[in-house]
């Protein structure tokens, strides 16, 4: 059990929970793609699951009553951990590390492998949209003054490949509560997928 509590904490907690918990998630996201991919035989594969299983089991010895949610340090900076886009503790999240670049876009470079696969070959409809509407909500939502999506529209113009990609995002206007924020996904060849989206400040976040 952790000798100290998931809230308010310091740089080092933060770090020493980095360490212990990400090569899980490391570990975990690639467990997903081997699932995904093995060709063994039914032998090696009863005694992987036999493995797995055990392995649940110890995690499941201690854990917290619910989701991770968002968790704050002593600064005030967000953890979103358990988030399954960026988060750190998310084997499903890719995850993707944005970057909040000078001119105001979001931009983050990631991969998509098997587990992400929609047509063969190809990035589920449902996985785009849902990073682009995490990222178009980023570029939307200014430092502790969140924004929530209130509508998003997708324009796919080709299937987007498995593999590198990129994508990136901007504010497009503000009117009092509602920020318009536009982006796209795109692989070595341009643009495969773009997205508008309106976000909104909640009311419990508003002056």
């Amino acid at each position: 059990m952790l000798d100290f509590t998931l809230e308010d904490l310091s740089a080092e907690d933060v770090e020493r929970l980095r360490l212990i918990y990400r090569p899980l998630t490391e570990s975990v996201r690639e467990l997903i793609d081997a699932t995904i991919r093995t060709a063994a035989d039914a032998e090696t594969v009863a005694a992987a699951k036999a493995q797995i299983d055990a392995a649940t089991a110890a995690l499941r010895s201690e854990q917290l009553d619910g989701p991770f949610g968002v968790r704050f340090t002593a600064h005030g900076d967000r953890m979103p951990w358990g988030n399954a886009v960026i988060g750190l503790r998310n084997p499903i999240a890719p995850p993707l590390q944005v970057r909040h670049e000078d001119d105001g876009r979001v931009s983050a470079e990631f991969t998509l492998g098997a587990a992400y696969e929609g047509p063969p070959g190809h990035v589920h409809g449902g996985v785009a949209a849902m990073i682009l509407d995490h990222v178009l909500g980023e570029s939307a939502s200014p430092a502790h003054s969140p924004r929530l999506t209130g509508t998003i529209s997708m324009r796919y113009l080709r299937p987007t490949p498995l593999g590198a990609l990129h994508v990136e995002a901007a504010i497009v206007r503000t009117e009092g509560v509602k920020t318009y924020a536009a982006g796209f996904i795109s692989d070595a060849e341009g643009p495969t997928v773009q997205a508008e989206g309106v976000f909104i400040r909640p009311k419990w976040a508003r002056d």
